[in-house]
This record gives structure tokens, C-alpha cells and sequence, in this order.
């Protein structure tokens, strides 16, 4: 329940946010690249003008504060000047097709996109520890020891970072004494700047160097990560000296929450994930107060903003299971649930220690990373694997425009081939092929970033990059991996399979006859296509079939997992479709399993909706056959279910089967389908329904018409 004083809160902040303030933070970065420090070394321009954009943002407080500290994105002040030594984007994608070849024919059929950043965590608990001047000392003494001129350069750039933060802080409390807010000046003149000592004294350090990390970094998808987890020692030692009660603790929660909520208003797709729960080094749960409270806060807010998932340890309480089903079925289709056994065994399989891997979380959708030792390419981007079978049926020719694509090299038709494991070697050879394409572009970003975008604060706040004295992408971060997403895994598997037992083994057309079915989009061969749908298909609980998905996947997995990327670090397959089904369907002609040109994308790893004919049960059953101990950065699962079937019961039931069998992460809506429907027809009356669309939540009306379909359309599961 939310207090008489968060209802009030909660009608203020979120009219903040639909009137964002006015912004100049992108007109001074680029001023002062251009003028104050136009003639500085690259390295230090880069912190000097980020650090002059930082300390120069506007201040704005209320009254009503709580918790000190204001950003805003989205009403920016037009840049006059770019400094175009600052620009690592354009310059980026300039140095990408200097060095691939094709590269517009590749990222026209989606074998590369565009690159995605973020979608990391961050130790912010040094901070909350230390203080801003403890890692100031330690920084310091660093760059006076070391001789290495690249380690002096990161050091001072940080210590550069750290100032500015202070001094954005500190412009805040002469603003908050003159309104009469005198406790919170007294706690902004403590905090960031010394260690914390009190849960609202670690709240309020948290959230002031989170607002300026992600002005720094603004990516949605980089996130808090275990809150509850680096909150609960200061909130569990306030509550034995008896100085906080526990509803005072969910308000400050609960206004921490709408704060996140004011600042992103309208940014659906801006994740910011605060992931709860999980396990102890020790193999205990960590489960705690706090976990419940942060639960609780974001059903009772009905805000799209933080995003909070839940990490189910391997001894999950019963309260636990019993908040998460309710959390699926009333908290607005935001829950998502991490399974702490399935992901903590394959990040070991990966070569992460078991004390790194307990400590996994999610920055943005649910990329799997360790809070504050990854480089932040964790969902760089994604690749469409039907149209690499399609160019591969077809010997390169695209069935939409008809054209030859030259930078596939394989040019042998399916018709060329006498077995189906002969046409299954080579297809697999060259999806690998155009998979190090798409891994090596994110090797030559990385070099970009390292120079262009050293994210001094982000980085001291990254193991290991003090101890190396390097930026994240200049070899600093513990792991150097590169994540990404090989797009309709479960309808490659369902086209794949048609291929070997519908046409190589029972033989139901020619290799010719498929050929011309798909080039026509099945116009005269509607009986074929008819024969196609009827075999079956990943998702029935099929032994064969599944033992046949497992392969597909494993195969494909691998191409991740086998590359090497800069700084030795690892291809990260995360498997997830976000928003991005509508954008492939648009570039298909028909596939092999007798869908038209044109149709959806199944969601992660979960199987298409068209081909989970035997229940609920059976695709669970299914999808936790595959290859989990392969997936390093995550497997999505989607379950939507009939509102008029599914109750709190049956959540758990499903969500305890899929956490049993090792499936990693489960998400789902509930709203009925007649009610989207309507929401599509009149926007103005459903302005706050949001659904769950793929890796994160979004405001129903807010989604574009091709989205909106792909989520009204998908298989609604029931008894």
C-alpha cells in the first residue's frame, strides 16, 4: 500500500516528468570541447569537457524532497557546435566499414545492426563504502606511484570525474537551505563525499552518483543491479538502533522508485533494472527485508520505471514464490524471474569463478553480466538467422528483392545438395562466418570507445580497471565480452527441421519444388505449405525434435561463445527479441516450416506461438531441453496467459515447473487480449497499460502499430 504522502509524491513527480526541465548538458560537453580545452590532449579534453557538462547542469529541487538530485534528458538545449573529436558514433561506424567489406549488403539483411550500448552494472557500493574522498586518496596515491603515462591519464581523468560529481552535489545544498530542507543539505554535505552511515545517507549517495553515471553513460540499459543487496546492510543496522521503521524504509523506496519514474518518463525503452534477491558467496540465500519492500513498491507504483527483476536462489523461500507469482499476475506485465541454479552453473561453465558468478545481474532487458566487471557492449546487437537459411535455400538470393547478395559465399542452392547433413555443415559454416563478421565489428568499436568515450566515473567503478589502470574498453574490465543475439533461434529450428524430415527424409516435394513454393510465397503450392505446418515442430515436447533444437542451438551458440575478442574475452550469445520481430519479418520471404513472407519472430528461446499445439506443459518441458549450461548472457523465455484462466496457483505451479527443469529467465503478460485490442483502437483510454514486450515493459500505446500486433497476436497459454 502506498502511504497518504507517496500518493501526493507520486502526483507531483510524475507531472515533473511530463514537463521535463530545460537542459544545456550536450551544448556545454561540446562547448568545451570546442573552446575551453580545444588545445588538450584527447585524453584529458574528454574528461575536462564531460566534467564541465557535469558540475554546469542545472539545479532543481522541491520541496517535497526526500532525496536530493535531479537530471533531465529529453528538453535539451540545441548543440551549436559539435566537437567532432568527442563523437565516437558516426566516427565508430566510419572505422567499422573502412574495415568490413559489404558492410551496407550485411546490415541491409541484418547479418549486422546497429551497435547497442550499456546494458551494464557498476560498483556503486564503493562509494556508499568509501566515499567520494576515500577513492579520491586512493586514486591519487595511485598516480603518484605508477610510471605507466596510460595509467596516469586514467587516473587523472577519474579524479577529474570524481570533482565534478562533488561539485554537482554540493551545488545542491545552498539550494535546499534556502527552501528550509535542512536535513537533506546536512546529508548532501555528507554524502557522496564521505562513507555512509545511515540507510537514507546510502540512498542518497546511491542515487546522486547514479543520475551523474548515467549522464556519463546515458544508455537505457545500464542499471542499478542489486540494490537490495548493497542497501540492506545499512537499512538492517538502522532498524536494530531502532532509528527507521520499515514503513518509513518502503517510503523512501517508494520515492527513490518515482524518481527514477520522473526522470525517464516517456522512455519506455530506457531500461534501468534493479535486480533483487539471489544467492550468498556461501550458497545462502540473500533474500532480505528489503527484497520484499522493492517488490512491493513497483506493484504498488504501477510505474514503468525502474524495471525490477527478481533472482530466484536455489533454496527459494516460499514468501519468495508466493510475491513473484503475485508480481506476475497484478504488477502490470513488469515481472521477470531470474533462476539463480540455471545462470550461476553457466557462468561457471564460462570460466566465471563461483564468488563473480553469485554476484550476476541484469542492466537493462536481462543481459547477463557481473555487477561492475563488464565492459559495456553486453547487447551490441543482433543478427537475423532466417534470412541466412533463407540465402542459404536459395544459393544468396534475396527472396524480397530478388537480387543476388554478394557477400554471401555460398552459392549453392538447396537443390545442390544429396543429404540433409551436407546442406546442415555448410549452412552452419557460413552462418559462423557472417557471426565473427558481426562479433569483429564490435572489436573495432571497442578501439573507438577506448579513445573517444573513456567513461572515467563509470570505469573507476569497474573491477578491474584501477588495478590496471586502464578505461573499460582500453583492457580495464575484468570481462571483455561482446553480447549479442542471433534473432528467431525457434523458427530457424521449426524451418530446419522441415527441410530434413519433410523434404531429405519423407521426401513430400523436391528440393526445386520448396524453392519455388517459398519464391512464390506459397501462392499454388498451398497444399505443400499445408504438409509443412503438419510436421512437427519445437515446442510439442517431441524428443526428436527437441534433441534436434538442442543441436541447432548448441551450434549456434557456439559461434559466440568460440570467439576471442579483443582483450580476451568471450562472444556472449544473449538470447532475447526485444523489439526487433517486426524489423525481421519485414525482410523475410517465406520460410521452410510454411509460414508466408513476412511473419513474426518467436521471443528468445521460447517456441513460436504457431507450434506449441500441446499445451502450456509441453513447451516449458520443451524450451528447458535446450542447452542452458551454453547460454553465457541469458535465455528469454515469454509466457502469456488467458487473464480468464490463470490465477496465483497455477503461476506457481509453472514458474516452480520451468525453475526445476533449469530454464533461465521467464516473463509473461496477463492483460487480456480484447482489452489491447481496444487500447490499439482508443489510445486516450488506455494511456497507463503497460504489457511486457520483450526484455522490458513499455506503455501499450506507446509501442508502434507492428509491435502492438506482434504482442495482441502471440499464443495466449490456458488449461
Amino acid at each position: 500500500m502506498l502511504s497518504s504522502k507517496i500518493i501526493k509524491l507520486k502526483d507531483i513527480l510524475l507531472n515533473s516528468g511530463k514537463n521535463p526541465k530545460f537542459s544545456h548538458f550536450d551544448f556545454d560537453y561540446n562547448y568545451a570541447g570546442c573552446n575551453l580545452y580545444k588545445e588538450n590532449e584527447l585524453w584529458e579534453k574528454c574528461a575536462r569537457s564531460m566534467a564541465y557538462a557535469i558540475s554546469n547542469q542545472n539545479v532543481w529541487v522541491d520541496s517535497n524532497d526526500t532525496i536530493g538530485g535531479r537530471i533531465f534528458y529529453s528538453n535539451e538545449k540545441k548543440v551549436e557546435e559539435y566537437c567532432h573529436e568527442l563523437e565516437f558514433i558516426n566516427y565508430g561506424y566510419k572505422k567499422i566499414k573502412e574495415e568490413i567489406l559489404d558492410y551496407d549488403e550485411l546490415r541491409n539483411n541484418q547479418i549486422i545492426s546497429d551497435i547497442l550500448m550499456g546494458h551494464i552494472t557498476w560498483r556503486f557500493d564503493y562509494i556508499l563504502e568509501y566515499g567520494i574522498q576515500g577513492l579520491k586518496e586512493k586514486y591519487q596515491k595511485a598516480l603518484n606511484e605508477t610510471d605507466d603515462n596510460k595509467s596516469k591519464e586514467f587516473y587523472q581523468g577519474v579524479l577529474i570525474m570524481f570533482d565534478a560529481l562533488l561539485e554537482f552535489n554540493d551545488k545542491h545544498i545552498e539550494y535546499y537551505e534556502k527552501i528550509g530542507n535542512y536535513e537533506l543539505a546536512e546529508r548532501m554535505k555528507k554524502v557522496p563525499r564521505y562513507p555512509c552511515s545511515s540507510f537514507k545517507e546510502a540512498v542518497q549517495s546511491f542515487y546522486m552518483q547514479h543520475i551523474v553515471v548515467m549522464r556519463e553513460n546515458p544508455y537505457g540499459g545500464n542499471g542499478p543491479g542489486r540494490l537490495d543487496y548493497f542497501l540492506w546492510p545499512y537499512l538492517r543496522k538502522d532498524l536494530e538502533k531502532g532509528i527507521i521503521t520499515i514503513e518509513e524504509a518502503k517510503e523512501i523506496i517508494d520515492e527513490l522508485f518515482l524518481r527514477f519514474e520522473e526522470r525517464l518518463y516517456d522512455m519506455d525503452m530506457w531500461t534501468e533494472s534493479i535486480v533483487v534477491g539471489g544467492t550468498n558467496e556461501d550458497g545462502s540465500s540473500s533474500v532480505n527485508p528489503l527484497t520484499y519492500i522493492m517488490i512491493e513498491s513497483i506493484i504498488d507504483l504501477k510505474i514503468i520505471h525502474p524495471s525490477v527483476y527478481i533472482r530466484m536462489p536455489i533454496n527459494q523461500p516460499e514468501e519468495l514464490v508466493n510475491i513473484c507469482a503475485k508480481y506476475v499476475l497484478i504488477g502490470n506485465n513488469r515481472a521477470q524471474i531470474l533462476n539463480d541454479e540455471s545462470i550461476i552453473s553457466a557462468l561457471q561453465n564460462n570460466g566465471v569463478s563461483y564468488k563473480d558468478a553469485v554476484q550476476y545481474t541484469c542492466g537493462g532487458c536481462m543481459e547477463i553480466g557481473i555487477q561492475g566487471k563488464q565492459s559495456d557492449l553486453m547487447y551490441a546487437g543482433w543478427q537475423n538467422t532466417l534470412k541466412i537459411l533463407e540465402l542459404m535455400i536459395t544459393g544468396g538470393v534475396c527472396l524480397k528483392t530478388k537480387n543476388q547478395q554478394s557477400f554471401f559465399k555460398n552459392k549453392n542452392s538447396l537443390s545442390k545438395y544429396n543429404s540433409f547433413d551436407a546442406f546442415y555443415e555448410d549452412f552452419i559454416k557460413e552462418a559462423n562466418r557472417l557471426t565473427k563478421i558481426f562479433l569483429r565489428q564490435f572489436d573495432i568499436y571497442s578501439r573507438v570507445l577506448e579513445e573517444r568515450r573513456p567513461s572515467y566515473l563509470l570505469s573507476s567503478m569497474i573491477d578491474d580497471c584501477f588495478k590496471k589502470g586502464r578505461n573499460m574498453h582500453g583492457g580495464g574490465a575484468k570481462y571483455h565480452d561482446y553480447g549479442g543475439t542471433h534473432l528467431g533461434l525457434p523458427n530457424l529450428i521449426d524451418s530446419l527441421y522441415a527441410i530434413k524430415v519433410g523434404i531429405f527424409e519423407n521426401k513430400i516435394c523436391t528440393k526445386e519444388s520448396l524453392i519455388d513454393a517459398l519464391i512464390n510465397d506459397y501462392s499454388g503450392y498451398e497444399k505443400l505449405q499445408y504438409e509443412l505446418k503438419k510436421l512437427p515442430k519445437y515446442g510439442i515436447d517431441d524428443a526428436e525434435v527437441d534433441k534436434f533444437a538442442n543441436k541447432v542451438m548448441s551450434d549456434f551458440l557456439d559461434m559466440y561463445l568460440n570467439y576471442k575478442t579483443r582483450f580476451n574475452g568471450r562472444g556472449k550469445p544473449t538470447i532475447l527479441t526485444f523489439i526487433h520481430s517486426p524489423a525481421a519479418a519485414s525482410i523475410l520471404g517465406a520460410t521452410a516450416d510454411g509460414l508466408n513472407a513476412g511473419h513474426s519472430i518467436a521471443q528468445g528461446i521460447t517456441p513460436y506461438s504457431n507450434s506449441m499445439k500441446n499445451g502450456i506443459t509441453a513447451a516449458i518441458n520443451s524450451c528447458c531441453k535446450m542447452p542452458y549450461m551454453k547460454f553465457y548472457g541469458g535465455a528469454s523465455s515469454m509466457w502469456d496467459f488467458a487473464s480468464s484462466w490463470i490465477n496465483e496457483n497455477i503461476v506457481k505451479a509453472i514458474l516452480l515447473s520451468f525453475i526445476s527443469q533449469k530454464g533461465q529467465i521467464f516473463q509473461g503478460n496477463t492483460t487480456p487480449v480484447n482489452e489491447l485490442i481496444n487500447a490499439k483502437i482508443h489510445p486516450e483510454k488506455y494511456e497507463n497499460l503497460m504489457v511486457r514486450v520483450g526484455g522490458y515493459s513499455a506503455k501499450f500505446v506507446n509501442l508502434w502499430p507492428e509491435l502492438q500486433d506482434e504482442v495482441i497476436n502471440r499464443l495466449r497459454h490456458r488449461g
